[in-house]
């Protein structure tokens, strides 16, 4: 069960004393005890409060992320304090998540440009497209063209270009604020020549092409349950998570105009989140196969393109 949320007197005792803090250990220990007194939501940065909170104070006071435990011991200037209050002040009153105060994500030892007009990248991808993704492809076909759709901030199709330094990726989001965003990303990674956005609703408005390797984690939230979510969640634009009714409108299309996108070796992956299930009973036809992630999650399936025409042949 969730911790009861405070009443804004609380809130606004929370910060009171903090005038006598004056070193960096000091605000990480009264952030860690503010996160579990707010009962703040946790996952879009870190999944424990003591690493956002110490990235969190860390980026704002612009010090190293790999900075050792010396740090802790670190007095502050009044400047800092007062820039350490009023980020933790947004932070827990105000639940924003850190990635939108910092304006960045990490995946993968690479930097991303995130706001508010995207989702916070976060993706069992991160594991895969490093460690499992060439296990699925043909060792004699390098990947030359591959596509993420609903892309955000285009963190994965920059990912899936520096793994194939060979390919071209093609990246497509509905929403026009995520690519402006994603533009961004692209050209501070310098991948213009290599990596193209298109606006598109999946595949609707992308030029006709043959991809070896497909991804997405794509909007997979039921409708119903967007109001449901943690206020930091709700933050997060409703278009990178409503994924309609039963959470599986654009799974389907996305699984219909990929049996025409793929070459015949090639290969369909997609992070589904609690969905498993579904797509086990709806798209029991294509096989989806399920990769293992390290906290057996394993929410990412994996179809060929010869299941893919298969499934549509037997219905």
């Amino acid at each position: 069960m969730p911790a009861p949320r405070p009443r804004s007197a609380s809130r606004q005792d929370l910060f009171a004393g903090t005038e006598r803090l004056k070193t960096l250990g000091q605000w990480l220990h009264f952030a860690e005890t503010g996160y579990a007194r707010a009962g703040l939501a946790l996952g879009q940065v870190a999944t424990n409060a003591h690493d956002e909170a110490l990235y969190l104070l860390l980026r704002t006071l612009e010090l190293p992320l790999d900075s050792g435990r010396e740090v802790l011991r670190r007095r502050l200037t009044q400047a800092q304090v007062d820039a350490l209050r009023t980020v933790l002040y947004r932070r827990i009153v105000d639940r924003v998540p850190a990635a939108y105060l910092t304006r960045e994500a990490w995946l993968g030892g690479h930097r991303f440009y995130v706001d508010e007009r995207v989702l916070i990248p976060r993706s069992y991808f991160l594991e895969i497209i490093p460690g499992q993704i060439e296990e699925w492809l043909p060792w004699d076909r390098p990947v030359r063209r591959a596509a993420d759709v609903c892309t955000g901030s285009g963190c994965l199709a920059l990912l899936l270009a520096h793994q194939f330094p060979a390919a071209r990726v093609d990246a497509c989001d509905l929403s026009p604020d995520a690519l402006a965003v994603a533009r961004l990303n692209v050209r501070q990674h310098g991948l213009e020549g290599r990596v193209k956005l298109y606006e598109s609703d999946v595949f609707d408005a992308v030029p006709r092409a043959k991809y070896d390797l497909i991804i997405s984690n794509p909007p997979y939230v039921p409708s119903r349950e967007l109001r449901r979510l943690a206020p930091e969640f709700r933050r997060e634009p409703a278009l990178a998570l409503d994924g309609g009714r039963d959470g599986l409108a654009i799974i389907r299309k996305l699984l219909r105009q990929a049996r025409e996108r793929l070459h015949p070796h090639g290969v369909v992956m997609i992070e589904v989140g609690g969905l498993r299930a579904a797509i086990n009973r709806e798209f029991a036809a294509i096989e989806p196969h399920w990769l293992h992630t390290q906290d057996g999650e394993d929410c990412v399936c994996v179809i060929h393109a010869a299941r893919l025409r298969a499934g549509r042949s037997s219905r």
